[in-house]
C-alpha cells in the first residue's frame, strides 16, 4: 500500500509540476521529466497495452494466492514491493487516457542512458533484486527460518 500511495502521489505531482518541461536536479545526471508511456519497460510493447494489463492482473492474482502462505518477512517484503509496483502502473492503465485498460503510465525520473521510470517501476526492480538475493541465500518462502536452522543434530 505504501508503494502504491507514494507512486500515485508522485505521479500527480509530476503531472502538476513537470508539464512545462523537465527539471534538472543533479545536472544532467538526474532529471525530472514527464513522460506518458504506452508500453512496458523501455517503451516496449506499446501496441500491446491490453495484454500488459491482463498479464499484470494475472500476476497480481498469483502473488495473492501464494502470498497468503508466506512466513518469511523478506519474501513478504519482496511480494509487497511487487504488488505495489504492479498496482501503481495498473492504476494508470485502467484510469488514465485513453482508458479501457490501455492508459499510459506516468513516468518522471530520468537518468542518463536509461528509460524514464517511476516509483512503481523502482519497486518492481528492487523486488526482483531481493528475490534473486533470497533465492541465492536459499531463504525459505514458507518458513521464517533458514533451511539449515531446521536440521536436527546428528
Amino acid at each position: 500500500m505504501i508503494v502504491f500511495l507514494l507512486d500515485y502521489i508522485s505521479k500527480e505531482l509530476a503531472i502538476k509540476f513537470l508539464s512545462d518541461g523537465p527539471i534538472n536536479v543533479i545536472g544532467s545526471f538526474l532529471r525530472l521529466k514527464l513522460v506518458f508511456n504506452p508500453g512496458a519497460a523501455f517503451s516496449l510493447a506499446s501496441n500491446a497495452t491490453i495484454f500488459l494489463t491482463v498479464f499484470a492482473i494475472g500476476f497480481a492474482g498469483v502473488i495473492f494466492y501464494f502470498g497468503r502462505k508466506v512466513k518469511s518477512t523478506p519474501w513478504a517484503i519482496a511480494l509487497g514491493l511487487t504488488l505495489g509496483g504492479i498496482f501503481g502502473n495498473l492504476a494508470d492503465r485502467i484510469f488514465r487516457e485513453p482508458g479501457r485498460l490501455q492508459g499510459e503510465v506516468v513516468d518522471w525520473i530520468a537518468v542518463p542512458n536509461w528509460p524514464v521510470f517511476n516509483i512503481a517501476d523502482s519497486a518492481v526492480v528492487c523486488a526482483a533484486i531481493l528475490v534473486m538475493v533470497l533465492s541465492v541465500k536459499n531463504i525459505d518462502f514458507y518458513n521464517s527460518t533458514k533451511p539449515e536452522d531446521d536440521r536436527k543434530d546428528d
